[in-house]
């Protein structure tokens, strides 16, 4: 398998289940899409917040706010059979099979496969046929996300891992934000590439400019800028540096 990036806005993801695992992906895929959820029962995660009855000719629906987003909660008890039309009236960009019960599951694999939309069923582990996606462990800090996956076999390495990269690059996303100024700005003044790109990689390496992130008693910008004209000047006039030395 091979990792890839999905912009969900403006998606629909349905997730076929109403339990922890059900609750996880959930209130992942909210932070970005519109979620339906489906189950004859629901964890009081997703039953946390204050519904909104509606009727439409179903079971009582509700939609729940939560910390992360928006999520439709449908109340109905779903057999294999019924899978395929609740996935043409959602029309969803991913489905996601996350009930106890095999059959269900397969049946919504299988349903999502027929109609071409991404899957990811939870109850099972290593290979994959295509069109099937993993849901990574992440971890996010700011514009920066770490996705790791160990093709399901291993949850609690997954973990350890998010754990220690939590720890090893607390506060990451504000050197990217810092670097993608500071890239603009170079791209702004035109200057060459390989001169960019030599600035670019001096600011990331620069322990001065991470911990004036990290303790504020230095100013970031300023130290940035200062390394970007070392590294002009350097490249405008390279002194006695030359070929052979």
């Amino acid at each position: 398998m091979i990792p890839l990036v999905h912009d969900f806005a403006g998606e629909t993801v349905l997730v076929v289940g109403g339990g922890a695992v059900a609750t996880r992906k959930a209130r992942r895929f909210a932070a970005e899409a519109s979620v339906i959820v489906v189950s004859p029962t629901f964890t009081d995660r997703l039953r946390s917040a204050d519904g909104r009855a509606t009727e439409d000719g179903r079971d009582a629906e509700t939609t729940t706010e939560t910390d992360g987003g928006r999520i439709e909660l449908v109340r109905q008890r779903l057999e294999p059979d019924d899978v395929a039309a609740l996935i043409d009236r959602a029309e969803p960009a991913l489905v996601v099979a996350a009930t106890d019960d095999p059959a269900i599951n397969a049946a919504t694999e299988a349903a999502a496969r027929d109609r071409g939309v991404l899957i990811n069923r939870t109850d099972v582990s290593g290979g994959r046929d295509p069109g099937s996606v993993v849901v990574p462990a992440t971890v996010e800090d700011g514009p920066v996300t770490f996705a790791i996956t160990t093709g399901a076999t291993s949850p609690a390495v997954s973990r350890y891992l998010r754990e220690r990269i939590e720890a090893e690059f607390d506060g990451v996303g504000d050197l990217a934000r810092l670097v993608g100024d500071v890239r603009t700005d170079l791209i702004d003044r035109d200057v060459d590439p390989e001169t960019r790109r030599e600035a670019v990689r001096s600011v990331v390496r620069s322990p001065a400019v991470q911990k004036g992130l990290q303790t504020g008693e230095t100013n970031p910008r300023q130290l940035a800028d200062g390394i970007v004209e070392r590294v002009r000047d350097h490249a405008d006039d390279p002194g006695d540096t030359s070929e052979g030395q």
